[in-house]
């Protein structure tokens, strides 16, 4: 998979060559490469930001350079700004990729969006600052061939820039990938996996810790027990921190 993130901070990006991440990019599962929207501005004080239209606090990050930005990253100019004779081959030039706008107005990122994400071949992350991008980008890429565009929040809170958010977006995508987790097993079983369930309370060694027992249905060796305890507690912890969500079953909890 390419991934692709365009931000006026590149260095923000420097996590994401830790951990996983950075171990799926050394085995070839991802190919990460960040961006600095400014090199695509045409003025020598690099401007990306202008005031709103219509009036308002705060500046508005302008179309230009996040057209020119992405053109450039899918590997294909504009139509317009090419002759007539070649805007028919561009259209079919390029596999299909995914622009995601990280946007405090858009659909919530959850589990679901992060195994979509994970299926794409390319994914291009537009990180905004200030009052967000110009409502135009994303429209405009709505209607190019072979684009997909979603524009995605990570909750329901604002932050001062899209870094963050396609950090995580990129975190909880790559790990879904083939060969990235040393278990696989351990993708089925943990928060989210089944819609609307919480992951049931974990314990290692040793048994007792500062007074406090590790269940004893955990030691048993009893699989039967152990499976119905965890689901027991999965419900029991759903309902506690997260009323709003649904069983696995479509009912609530």
């Amino acid at each position: 998979m390419l991934i692709d993130v365009i931000t006026i901070f590149p260095e923000y990006l420097a996590p994401a060559r830790l951990s996983l991440l950075g171990k799926a990019a050394e085995a070839g599962i991802i190919q990460l490469r960040v961006h600095d929207l400014r090199e695509w501005t045409e003025d020598r004080h690099h401007t990306v930001d202008d005031t709103p239209a219509g009036g308002g606090a705060g500046m508005v990050m302008m179309p230009e350079p996040w057209g020119r930005a992405i053109d450039a990253v899918l590997g294909r100019a504009h139509p317009a700004e090419q002759p007539d004779e070649e805007q028919g081959q561009e259209r079919n030039q390029g596999e299909a990729a995914t622009l995601v706008v990280t946007t405090a107005s858009g659909r919530l990122f959850d589990q679901a969006a992060a195994a979509r994400l994970a299926r794409a071949d390319h994914l291009v992350f537009a990180c905004g600052r200030y009052e967000g991008i110009d409502a135009r980008v994303a429209e405009h890429y709505r209607a190019r061939p072979q684009v997909a565009v979603e524009e995605l929040s990570i909750g329901d809170y604002v932050l001062a820039g899209g870094e963050v958010a396609a950090l995580v977006m990129i975190e909880a995508l790559t790990r879904l990938l083939p060969g990235v987790l040393g278990n696989a097993e351990s993708l089925a079983e943990e928060s989210h996996a089944q819609p609307g369930l919480l992951e049931y309370p974990v314990y290692t060694k040793p048994p007792v810790w500062r007074g406090l027992a590790t269940p004893e249905v955990l030691l048993s060796g009893h699989h039967g027990q152990i499976a119905q305890w965890r689901r027991d507690r999965a419900e029991e912890r759903t309902r506690l921190m997260r009323p709003d969500l649904a069983g696995a079953d479509g009912r609530r909890i």
